[in-house]
């Protein structure tokens, strides 16, 4: 746990502290709500709503990783009780973000990776695009000091592996739900 600790106070200060400047405040601060519930959310059921019957097909699969990712991020949330780094950790840039819950793990980088897990999965000619856009947000969540590397690196994990339970082991439930809606 010592060994962790260092890591994470080393890297959020290098990462929130030390390659701080306007133009990356600027972007950061947006680049962040692409992770969120909203934006995931609206990007997922606009497939849905839009998309051919494969990409409906993949933003029902996307809505179902997410909730699935979403379910271990609030039960972890809850059994660690993490505090902010920003509410502990000294001359962070906070920005202005008061958030109410826990640091450990971070939802923002766990749903941006599996959306982005589920949509490599689906369609993999654009799997440098959505994982180096997931890069981004959870780069942001430690920017913004509003996250630990160890918080990020766990979203990752838990995105993906929700992502990847999904895709291997419930598509046939997905296309259940998929027909129930119209979509099959």
């Amino acid at each position: 746990m010592k060994i962790l600790k260092k890591f994470d106070s080393h890297f959020i200060h290098l990462i929130n502290t030390r390659i701080k400047n306007k133009y990356l405040d600027r972007i950061m601060i947006r680049v962040t709500d692409l992770g969120g519930a909203v934006f995931t959310t609206i990007f997922a059921t606009a497939l849905i709503v839009f998309g051919s019957k494969q990409v409906k097909f993949m933003g029902l699969e996307a809505i179902v990783a997410l909730s699935f990712g979403q379910i271990f991020v609030q039960s972890l949330k809850k059994l660690f009780s993490r505090e902010r780094p920003y509410k502990i950790l000294e001359h962070l840039h906070t920005f202005g973000i008061d958030l109410r819950d826990y640091s450990f793990p971070s939802g923002h980088t766990t749903a941006s990776f599996s959306l982005a897990t589920t949509i490599a999965l689906n369609m993999p000619k654009f799997t440098i695009l959505v994982f180096f856009m997931a890069i981004i947000i959870g780069m942001s969540r430690i920017y913004l000091g509003v996250h630990y590397p160890t918080d990020v690196a766990a979203g990752i994990i838990l995105g993906i592996t929700a992502s990847v339970t999904v895709h291997m082991h419930f598509l046939p439930f997905v296309g259940r739900i998929g027909s129930i809606i119209g979509i099959n």
